[in-house]
């Protein structure tokens, strides 16, 4: 297994994005378009970016100055843990709450408001176990 949020795992982790139907599918229906920076909370810059057109990923590695939509850190303990056994909606809202994950851009609370995006957001951290 690479280095979580390797180049190498990106690219693992974009395939198996795209090969999970309550993912890209789900998100392929409301014409989700963004680009997700993954890392850990004491970093500049996330490590990792994943772009995603219309649901599905096309294209992921390292993180090089790309504008983000969202901005997503955890410590690594934090993000292996939910790579085992993802959390569900309350589970991440508890994690929001205490600080467990940062968002250091995109919008939280409107993205759990809406189940359409809610719901691919909580099936990519098992997607993540899969990369």
């Amino acid at each position: 297994m690479s280095d979580l949020f390797s180049p190498e795992w990106m690219e693992s982790f974009m395939t198996a994005w795209n090969a999970e139907p309550e993912l890209a599918d789900a998100l392929a229906k409301i014409n989700f378009n963004s680009v997700i920076g993954y890392g850990f909370p004491d970093d500049e810059q996330p490590m990792g970016v994943i772009t995603i057109e219309n649901g599905n990923a096309v294209s992921a590695g390292a993180y090089d100055g790309q504008s983000l939509n969202w901005d997503l850190r955890a410590k690594r303990e934090q993000w292996e843990k939910w790579m085992k056994k993802p959390p569900g909606m309350a589970g991440l809202g508890m994690a929001f709450t205490t600080g467990k994950i940062k968002f250091k851009e995109g919008d939280y609370a409107a993205m759990l408001k809406d189940p359409r995006m809610a719901s691919p957001f909580i099936k990519s951290f098992s997607v993540m176990g899969r990369a």
